[in-house]
């Protein structure tokens, strides 16, 4: 039962199934659709899908960016496109009337030093939960030396860890695709020792989840954030807007150290970015050079390149 019941509804059914059957989550988008049907019926709307509907219905929830409205009436707009071949008075929306800004906040990029403080104040970290501690330890861990997102390691069962080659198995990603990602030697060592300890955590054997709460349990990612929100104030660090640095800020330190340590060597770093678009689970190269962020060590590292290729240059000259 689909659950929609305005004048769209027979229509919001078949595009939520049809999207579903192509292969996409469409989680948040269904729930948005589900919203737009709310909308639609409690406004008594019997006809075609207009232009003021869909505006009215992305200003609806109050908002201090135009990220939610411009997210609202592209989805919405999307609809319009499909119900638009079966109900030809549907006009095609203005895809301009809704601009969000593409500014991203300045990420904070964890040093080795900053690495090194978070994993040994978390061996102080809730004390009373020792197992389930060793167990955000490992996964602090593991985020800062693979890169993985929150709920790619969250979402990781005991069969998906191969514990004697380190070896990850992380399935459905955030693009429904699977891939193996390959763990330091360091990393598997903490892997390992979590592992030893986790059956010690009542009612461990009746769950597959890899990472457990003190409640024998998956993590939940608002416990997780909210542990890490706690670590951030400890340690007091703050991004270079003042704000604290959250734990996709481990993902992204990953990849920026990775960058750096490929220039140092001398690598020729765009020729490498699909392969670690790959290891982090992007489709695309181009979104993994987000991560070329000009932190200061990136543009030291870049300026000294540069001067490197210019003074070869000047020589040859």
């Amino acid at each position: 039962m689909s659950g929609f019941k305005s004048v769209f509804a027979e229509h919001l059914t078949s595009y939520v199934a049809l999207r579903r059957k192509l292969g996409l989550r469409f989680g948040q988008q269904e729930k948005m659709l589900r919203a737009f049907d709310r909308f639609v019926y409690e406004h008594d709307h019997q006809g075609p899908l207009l232009e003021q509907l869909a505006r009215s219905f992305a200003m609806a929830v109050p908002d201090v960016t135009t990220t939610v409205p411009f997210r609202r009436y592209l989805v919405v707009r999307q609809f319009a496109e499909y119900l638009a071949t079966f109900d030809p008075s549907t006009p095609r929306l203005d895809p301009k009337v809704f601009f969000r800004t593409r500014t991203q906040p300045s990420p904070y990029i964890f040093t080795e030093e900053d690495l090194a403080h978070l994993l040994a104040r978390v061996a102080e970290f809730r004390q009373r939960h020792p197992v389930s501690n060793r167990a955000f330890h490992a996964m602090l861990g593991l985020a800062a030396s693979s890169g993985l997102r929150l709920r790619e390691a969250l979402a990781l069962d005991l069969a998906d860890v191969d514990l004697e080659t380190g070896t990850l198995v992380v399935r459905r990603t955030k693009f429904d695709k699977d891939r193996l990602v390959l763990v330091h030697a360091t990393t598997l060592d903490v892997l390992r020792a979590y592992a030893a300890m986790r059956d010690q955590i009542p009612g461990a054997n009746a769950e597959t989840a890899f990472f457990l709460g003190s409640r024998g349990q998956r993590f939940q990612v608002h416990t997780v954030e909210y542990l890490f929100r706690q670590l951030m104030r400890k340690l007091d660090l703050r991004t270079p807007l003042g704000k604290r640095p959250t734990f996709y800020s481990l993902r992204h330190s990953f990849a920026v150290r990775r960058l750096v340590a490929w220039y140092r060597a001398g690598a020729k770093v765009q020729a490498r970015l699909p392969a670690l678009a790959t290891y982090m689970g992007h489709v695309h190269y181009t979104s993994t050079s987000y991560y070329l962020t000009a932190t200061a060590e990136l543009l030291g590292v870049a300026v000294d390149r540069l001067g490197a290729v210019m003074g070869s240059r000047v020589e040859d000259e």
